[in-house]
């Protein structure tokens, strides 16, 4: 069993805007770690993705707030928007979070064909 644990911030965010409204379209449950109010949280999204970086999204044991299994190293500065390291994904576009959605099996083949966006 997993859960999709959204990283965050109370501001507001593009990025955050369009993996919210891609989630709630798929009427699927997350849960929200706000960088800004959680500093031991700030300090994993900043070592994962090498940047206050959200959304960062990860696959996690229920209530856990780490991934199920260490996220795919990034080069040294590169950004990690749009990568799928796995268990992990940040700042991703539409069909970035709808493939990784599925391959996590959050979403079936047909879901993610028939995403209205």
């Amino acid at each position: 069993m997993v859960e999709l644990v959204m990283y965050t911030r109370t501001a507001g965010c593009p990025f955050v805007s369009l993996a919210k409204r891609v989630l709630n379209d798929h009427g699927l449950s997350y849960r929200e770690i706000f960088i800004d109010k959680d500093d031991e949280a700030r300090e994993r999204v900043l070592r994962w993705t090498g940047f206050l970086a959200v959304p960062t999204l990860i696959v996690a044991r229920p209530g856990e707030v780490l991934p199920i299994e260490e996220p795919e190293p990034l080069p040294k500065g590169a950004s990690p928007r749009g990568i799928n390291r796995g268990a992990m994904i940040t700042e991703p576009g539409r069909d970035e979070l709808n493939a990784w959605l599925l391959q996590h099996g959050f979403i079936t083949q047909a879901e993610a064909a028939d995403a209205p966006f």
